[in-house]
């Protein structure tokens, strides 16, 4: 029974109410505002399947992942940081407030155990590593941002938690209470606290834990805290959606953008980090700092190839990258990691 609580619950009743009144709530289900394809014209399930069952070697690093042991609980006084974890999962923590962001420390990006298991090396942080989290941010619902295992660990510590329409839904099946969680529509606002401003953006993606897809949104968020503003991109696909968050947001302290998982296969729903970069520009992003990757192999390319690109592509348009090891403490206000730690 607790491997099938895994896969959450769909919304329905009075959730599922609400959710038909978003605008992007259509025909029964979640839309992109771009028509977006899952997968390429040209491609069959059973063909990538087999790519997938046949991965090369370089899909996975060839050794331990570096990482570095940061008391998390502890921070030094008056230093806004972030903290990194691999893939997608990340603290951030602003002058004594604590953002936990898409946390999977389960060792799988699955519904089940020994499926999609982390890289050696980038379990180095788990529940009881995390201070007291103050708002928990989830993007959206895949497993490799929204982990089971994780959310009920974490939940002693949990205060307060955002997500994206319809996420409540497999929160309150698991037994978080609900007067704790803001559902967000794209574009939506809420007051934190006096100090710190959340809104919800739009994304290109789609959502679902089993095959029935689209039930719950996806979005980015935009965290504006006193003079620091900070883009949490979740997943997307490149479109116009970033321009238009640029212009209503204005300049980005940090871009946290996705840059892995990429394929030609499903070019509409995750960037090329050529494309990340080009995100990161749109969204006048002083520095970009690149995510979903580094700890889990969810496609078919060289896992350190995601970086490399987007430094390639960075340089000749002037773009700051962040390049922090996982658990590095990346201070906002201070130098820019930019160690080349995947030159293992």
């Amino acid at each position: 029974m607790q491997l099938l609580k895994a896969f959450g619950k769909k919304p329905s009743g009075e959730l599922l109410e609400e959710l038909k009144k978003s605008s992007q709530y259509k025909d029964g289900e979640f839309h992109n505002f771009s028509n977006t394809i899952m997968m390429a014209g040209n491609e069959s399930f059973l063909t990538i399947m087999w790519r997938f069952m046949n991965k090369p070697a370089n899909t996975k690093p060839p050794k331990e992942i570096p990482s570095v042991i940061t008391d998390l609980r502890y921070p030094v006084p008056g230093k806004s940081f972030l903290c990194w974890f691999g893939h997608s999962s990340y603290l951030i923590h602003l002058d004594g407030f604590n953002v936990l962001v898409d946390p999977v420390f389960s060792g799988y990006a699955s519904p089940f155990p020994l499926l999609t298991k982390s890289f050696p090396g980038t379990e180095k942080y788990g529940p009881g590593d995390m201070p007291d989290i103050d708002l928990l941010i989830l993007t959206h619902d895949h497993y490799d941002h929204l982990d089971y295992r994780t959310i009920v660990a974490l939940k002693p510590s949990i205060k307060k938690i955002c997500t994206s329409l319809g996420v409540s839904s497999h929160l309150a099946y698991w037994g978080l209470e609900k007067k704790f969680i803001q559902e967000l529509d794209w574009w939506e606002s809420i007051q934190i606290n006096q100090d710190l401003e959340l809104s919800a953006a739009p994304a290109r993606h789609f959502s679902g834990r089993t095959f029935d897809r689209n039930k719950t949104l996806w979005s980015s968020f935009v965290l504006k805290k006193d003079a620091i503003k900070i883009y949490i991109g979740g997943d997307s696909g490149y479109d116009s959606h970033f321009r238009a968050i640029g212009e209503k947001f204005g300049s980005m302290d940090l871009a946290i953008l996705e840059s892995g998982q990429y394929n030609q296969s499903w070019p509409q729903i995750h960037m090329m980090p050529e494309e990340t970069v080009q995100a990161a520009m749109d969204l006048n992003a002083k520095v970009l700092l690149p995510v979903h990757w580094g700890k889990f192999s969810l496609s078919l390319h060289p896992w350190d190839e995601p970086i490399k690109r987007v430094l390639i592509k960075a340089g000749p348009c002037g773009l700051q990258v962040a390049t922090p090891m996982i658990g590095e403490p990346f201070y906002l206000q201070g130098p820019i990691p930019q160690k080349e730690w995947w030159n293992l």
